[in-house]
C-alpha cells in the first residue's frame, strides 16, 4: 500500500527510456526542427534563414493574402471552432459548400470533408472492407492506408510498387474466392515522386471487379489540366471509386476528403468512425480551402511553374551525377542509403542555407534513407540552380 504522500513509481519511465534507446541504436531518433515565420520558398529553420525545400505547401497558398483574409474572416464571423461533430452541432452550411466545391473539381457526385487525410484512410477502409474480404495494397503506401487496412480487419495482399503483373495475378486469385475487394494504392508516392500507373490499375480494377481506392495527398491542386490531381492527369478521373485528398498541401489549409458517389458519402457519414466522432473542422480551415479552391482557377500558373521547377532541378542534378530516379513530379528524392549519411548531408546543407530534410525507416524501407526535395512554385529559378549545386557537392563529399 502507499503511504500518504507518496506516489507510486510508474513503469512507464524505465519503458520509455528502453523504447527510445532502441530507436537511438537503429539511428532513427528524430527531434522536430523550429520553423518562424510563413510556411513559404524562404524560412528561419533552428534559428537559421534558408531556402525552404522541405515543405509540402506546394504553390504557395498558405501564405496568399486571399486565403488568409478567408480564414480571419471565417474565424470573425463563424468563430474559430465547429463547436461538435458533423452530425450533432457542427455541421455547417460552409463545411457543405466546401464539400460542393471539392466535387465539382474533382468530377465526382460528392465529397466529404474529414480532419486529416490519416482519419480520411482510417475511416474509409473499414468501412469498404472488413472480416473475409480482401485489400490490395502496393508497397509503398502511406502509413495511414496500411494503419486503415490493419483496422479493417480483412485480409491484407501487398503486391510490389507499382507491379501490374503482380497486381493482375493477385486480383485474379482473389476475384472468385471473397465477398468483397479493395484495391488501394497512392498518385503520387511521396517519398519516391513517382506516379501510380493508374489507367493500368482501373482497368485491373474493372475487369476483377474491384474497388479503387486512390489516396492524391500529394496529387490534388498540382496535377491535372484544373489540378484535379493524378487521375485528372491520366484521363481516369470518372474511373476512379474513391479519391482520397488532403486540404493541407497543395491547397495551403489544413483537413482532407473523401470524393465519390452519392451513395459512398451518405455511407461513410454513418459508418466511418473518425468521422462520426471527431469535432467537425474548423470554419478558418473550411473557408481557407475555399479560397485556395478559387484561387486554382484563377492562378494555374501556379501548377505550371511548380512543374517547371522539379523538371529543372531534376535536371540540374542529373547534369552533376545525381540521380533522382524514380521521380517524375515535384516530389525528388536522391537516395543515400545509409543513416548517418543522410542526416549528416541534410545538416551540412542547413548550415549552408538550404532546408532539405532527411527521411529515414519508418518513413522509406530500411537502407533507403534520402534527402526529399520539394521546391515550390515561387522559388526563383536561381534559387533551384542554387539547391541542385549544393546538394551534387554535398553528396559527392558524403561518400
Amino acid at each position: 500500500m502507499v503511504e500518504s504522500g507518496t506516489r507510486a513509481r510508474s513503469p512507464l519511465g524505465p519503458l520509455a527510456e528502453a523504447s527510445l534507446e532502441a530507436i537511438r541504436s537503429r539511428g532513427t531518433y528524430r527531434r522536430m526542427r523550429i520553423l518562424e515565420g510563413t510556411q513559404g520558398p524562404r524560412a528561419v529553420v533552428d534559428g537559421r534563414p534558408a531556402l525552404n525545400f522541405a515543405s509540402s505547401n506546394y504553390l504557395d497558398l498558405a501564405r496568399h493574402p486571399e486565403v488568409i483574409e478567408a480564414s480571419v474572416r471565417a474565424a470573425r464571423d463563424h468563430g474559430c471552432a465547429a463547436g461538435g461533430s458533423r452530425l450533432i452541432s457542427g455541421n455547417l452550411r460552409i463545411h457543405e459548400l466546401l464539400e460542393e466545391e471539392l466535387a465539382e473539381l474533382l468530377g465526382t457526385e460528392a465529397a466529404l470533408v474529414f480532419n486529416t487525410g490519416y482519419m480520411a484512410n482510417a475511416g474509409v477502409i473499414p468501412t469498404l472492407a472488413g472480416r473475409g474480404d480482401v485489400i490490395v495494397s502496393d508497397a509503398l503506401n502511406h502509413a495511414s492506408i496500411i494503419d486503415g487496412c490493419r483496422l479493417a480487419r480483412a485480409e491484407i495482399r501487398v503486391f510490389p510498387h507499382g507491379d501490374l503483373e503482380v497486381l493482375e495475378a493477385t486480383l485474379r486469385q482473389v476475384a472468385t474466392s471473397r465477398r468483397r475487394v479493395l484495391l488501394a494504392v497512392d498518385g503520387i508516392y511521396s517519398m519516391d515522386g513517382d506516379l501510380a500507373p493508374l489507367a493500368e490499375m482501373v482497368a485491373l480494377a474493372r475487369r476483377f471487379d474491384a474497388m479503387l481506392l486512390l489516396d492524391d495527398a500529394h496529387g490534388t491542386g498540382t496535377l491535372g489540366l484544373r489540378g484535379g490531381g493524378t487521375a485528372e492527369l491520366l484521363g481516369v478521373e470518372r474511373e476512379v471509386d474513391v479519391l482520397v485528398g488532403t486540404l493541407g498541401k497543395a491547397l495551403g489549409s489544413f483537413g482532407a476528403f473523401v470524393a465519390g458517389s452519392a451513395t459512398l458519402r451518405d455511407l461513410l457519414v454513418n459508418a466511418a468512425r473518425s468521422f462520426i466522432f471527431s469535432c467537425a473542422l474548423a470554419p478558418p480551415q473550411v473557408e481557407a480551402a475555399r479560397a485556395a479552391l478559387r484561387l486554382l482557377g484563377r492562378e494555374p500558373w501556379r501548377r505550371e511553374r511548380l512543374r517547371a521547377h522539379g523538371d529543372l532541378l531534376r535536371r540540374r542534378l542529373a547534369d552533376r551525377g545525381v540521380s533522382t530516379q524514380p521521380s517524375t513530379t515535384h516530389i525528388i528524392p536522391v537516395m543515400l542509403g545509409e543513416n548517418q549519411r543522410t542526416m549528416a548531408t541534410c545538416e551540412r546543407l542547413l548550415e549552408r542555407g538550404f532546408f532539405a530534410q532527411g527521411i529515414r525507416h519508418p518513413s522509406v524501407p530500411e537502407g533507403s534513407a534520402r534527402l526529399r526535395l520539394t521546391p515550390m512554385a515561387t522559388h526563383r529559378e536561381e534559387e533551384i540552380h542554387a539547391l541542385a549545386g549544393a546538394v551534387a557537392e554535398e553528396v559527392s563529399r558524403s561518400r
